[in-house]
């Protein structure tokens, strides 16, 4: 006959299979982003006044494994729908800055997921991507709070985008002067799945 600890160890390995098992084979967590209720927002400083803006997201979809941190999926952006309020910046910001006609798009590729997001909490996750603009691809870490109740989800995000570095023309001029990087502030918001909600 086997020995008492021999059947203890035996029978506590058989309990906590399963639970090991499931632990190894977390359901991946998608979060479809809805583009009607996101808003992104950016600022331009200069020396004689500060311009704010927005621009559309036209969609999203990130998903990626819990276990491994692995992602995919895409967050595409209107870059054609950014606008200041005021017409005669903006067509000069479409024609000769971002060139909007021939980059009409802006998008990033997620890669990887640092965290876990949780029902009923708010997390701060890190998610390594590609980011493309104005025809260029360029890596990009975005610091990311992510609060989910049941299957609905909100992220907030802030970056800087160092636009004249990547390539594009600097607005200012003899008086007027303006920052070489502009930041952007997005509010996503959309229905998230296997992160712990209701199913």
């Amino acid at each position: 006959m086997k020995s008492l600890p021999t059947r203890v160890f035996l029978c506590a390995v058989f309990l906590t299979a399963p639970l090991l098992h499931a632990q190894s084979a977390q359901q991946a967590v998608t979060m479809h982003i809805n583009p009607a209720a996101t808003e992104i927002h950016w600022t331009l400083n200069g020396n004689m006044h500060t311009v704010h803006g927005t621009f559309k997201l036209k969609g999203g979809l990130i998903t990626f494994d819990p276990t491994t941190g692995a992602a995919q999926g895409e967050i595409l952006v209107d870059v054609q729908s950014g606008e200041s309020g005021n017409h005669s910046r903006d067509t000069r910001m479409h024609q000769e800055i971002l060139e909007s006609g021939k980059y009409p798009q802006a998008i990033f590729h997620p890669e990887k997921v640092t965290g876990l997001v949780k029902s009923g909490s708010t997390e701060t996750v890190t998610v390594d991507g590609t980011f493309t603009l104005h025809g260029k691809d360029h890596p990009m870490r975005l610091d990311t709070k992510v609060q989910v109740n049941g299957h609905d989800a909100v992220a907030t995000t802030h970056f800087t985008v160092p636009y004249v570095e990547w390539g594009m023309k600097d607005p200012s001029n003899f008086l007027f002067r303006v920052d070489k990087t502009v930041d952007v502030d997005v509010t996503a918001k959309g229905d998230i799945q296997g992160a712990g909600g209701r199913e």
